[in-house]
């Protein structure tokens, strides 16, 4: 299993690079929230593994940019010292399928992620078709007509996103905050240059089915095609 570790505590690290490795885990270990995010955007990981006091932040700022961006099929839990009945329930309310208070224990801890594991795997990401596409989640790649389309992971996710809403219209910030993040330093061009290219590969036109509206000033939807030409 693939977890990605939140924790600046460089004694806790080393006992959970010790304890993963025995189990045969492969961990990534990150001091910070940004590191962390950066790295969730660029890599997929089975498990994430949470504290809560960081040097950038705390565990619930994390939580919210990993339900908001990735959705709740990672499962995620939170390890901290802060052990009060309102902090627990204010975690978990916020997005974290399980909480242990440090100095966690070793055999409870693997035990938790093998049956948070087994809950994920029970759950499969379902496989998104609109006409001749093909949005397989479970394995990050989109098939037109069959045939997978090589993309880049931020055309896939902006792709993807726009599949799973089909008909709504979508401002430029929001889609930039939805596939960029709350606080990405990056123009809203971008996302415009995103939809260009993935328009382009995957052939978004009316006669496959399904056309991109650009709306001046504003975003973009995806349409029907059937739609357009009514209208």
């Amino acid at each position: 299993m693939r977890i990605a570790v939140l924790e600046d505590d460089a004694t806790q690290v080393e006992l959970y690079r010790l304890w993963f490795s025995t189990a045969q885990h492969q961990c990534s270990f990150f001091g910070s929230i940004a590191e962390f995010i950066a790295a969730l955007r660029n890599e997929r990981f089975d498990l994430l593994l949470v504290d809560w006091v960081l040097p950038d932040g705390t565990g619930d700022q994390a939580l919210r940019w990993i339900r908001e961006t990735l959705g709740w099929e990672i499962p995620v839990i939170c390890v901290t010292l802060r052990d009060a009945e309102q902090d627990i329930v204010a975690a978990l309310r916020q997005g974290a399928d399980d909480y242990l208070v440090k100095p966690p224990k070793y055999f409870e801890l693997l035990a938790r992620i093998e049956s948070l594991a087994r809950r994920s795997r029970g759950t499969q990401l379902p496989v998104l078709r609109l006409g001749t596409y093909e949005i397989n989640q479970e394995n990050r790649e989109i098939l037109m007509a069959g045939k997978p389309v090589e993309l880049t992971q931020k055309e896939y996710e902006l792709a993807c996103y726009l599949f799973q809403n089909p008909g709504r219209l979508l401002s430029r910030v929001h889609l930039l905050e939805a596939i960029w993040g709350l606080h990405a330093e990056i123009d809203t061009r971008t996302v415009d240059t995103h939809v260009s290219r993935i328009r382009r590969k995957l052939r978004i036109y009316a006669e496959n089915g399904w056309e991109i509206i650009s709306v001046y000033g504003y975003g973009y939807r995806l349409e029907s095609a059937s739609v357009t030409a009514k209208a």
